[in-house]
């Protein structure tokens, strides 16, 4: 008797129907027939009554049907304990400071509570950074927003994040509500990112796209002191929502940017699936499922799912 021919019995029983049954198994009727005579043939009775309607199960295909889901539910729980049990080691992640100040802490807190014996290593770097250190093999997996053509990777798009401008409401004449133009900042002094991050070539090539140039009066790699530059009223800056969030002051206006190419994507990228360790794969399941949730949660400022 085989786990597979229970498993085969139960879904028969639980739809009455041999057909509809190896539809749902993904097996042709003939080979469940098949494998539910060898099971009776090896128990040495019926254990369905088959009709034109359908099938039933005779009083030791019930009492069969009971133990086999018992059987089956013990066999699911040993596999998931040997799962849990094997899934050990390092996993390296990296991420933008504006993708870890939503994402660093969630993701943490969802590694230790499905796979507490992974030790993860968070890195904090500009996304070109983190592209030479993937290739590097110094990562496991990384959130990207350019991932261009590297052979090997495996690139999965996750999200869109909506730019904002981001500034002293005080300081500047801007609209609380609604949008921008690109038009209505182009003369707005403004703290960016060198040309190295990725949200500088997205900034870059949407006001190349219209012809004009930003009104750069410095530029920052640094989160935190880029924002204290904002915070201080000494120029504004364009970054998506959740800059706010690693800024923690809700003081600051933040006005979307109403521009197709104002936008940000989101690529979980990592080494090929056969280069990465079932912690490195495990990971990559957790990463995907909490940037999903936060955005589903409305915890992701500006946040809209892509994949």
């Amino acid at each position: 008797m085989e786990l597979r021919q229970l498993r085969y019995f139960v879904r028969v029983v639980e739809l009455g129907s041999m057909g509809r049954a190896a539809q749902d198994l993904g097996v042709v009727t003939s080979a469940l027939s098949q494998q539910i005579s060898r099971l009776e043939s090896e128990l040495s009775t019926r254990l369905l009554q088959r009709s034109s309607t359908g099938v039933v199960p005779t009083a030791a295909g019930l009492a069969l049907c009971q133990e086999a889901e018992l059987v089956l539910r013990h066999a699911a729980n040993a596999v998931r304990a040997a799962q849990a049990a094997r899934l050990a080691g390092h996993v390296s992640i990296g991420m933008a400071p504006t993708t870890s100040s939503i994402l660093g802490v969630p993701l943490l807190r969802a590694m230790q509570s499905r796979y507490p014996d992974v030790k993860l290593h968070l890195v904090e770097s500009l996304s070109g950074n983190l592209s030479q250190l993937l290739s590097r093999r110094q990562l496991d997996l990384a959130v990207l927003f350019h991932a261009g053509s590297h052979q090997g990777w495996t690139l999965l798009p996750l999200l869109t994040e909506q730019l904002f401008v981001v500034a002293q409401p005080d300081r500047y004449a801007l609209p609380e509500v609604g949008g921008l133009t690109l038009h209505d900042i182009v003369d707005l002094p403004l703290v960016l990112p060198t040309g190295s991050h990725g949200l500088r070539a997205v900034i870059d090539a949407a006001f190349f796209h219209e012809g004009r140039e930003p009104n750069v009066v410095a530029e920052v790699d640094g989160l935190s002191m880029l924002m204290d530059i904002v915070h201080a009223g000494l120029a504004a800056t364009i970054q998506p929502g959740a800059a706010v969030v690693r800024a923690n002051d809700r003081q600051l206006l933040r006005v979307p940017l109403l521009h197709d190419r104002m936008v940000r994507r989101n690529i979980v990228a990592s080494l090929s699936d056969d280069q990465l360790s079932p912690a490195g794969l495990a990971a990559r399941v957790v990463l995907m499922d909490v940037m999903r949730a936060l955005v589903a949660e409305g915890r992701w400022p500006g946040a809209t799912l892509t994949g």
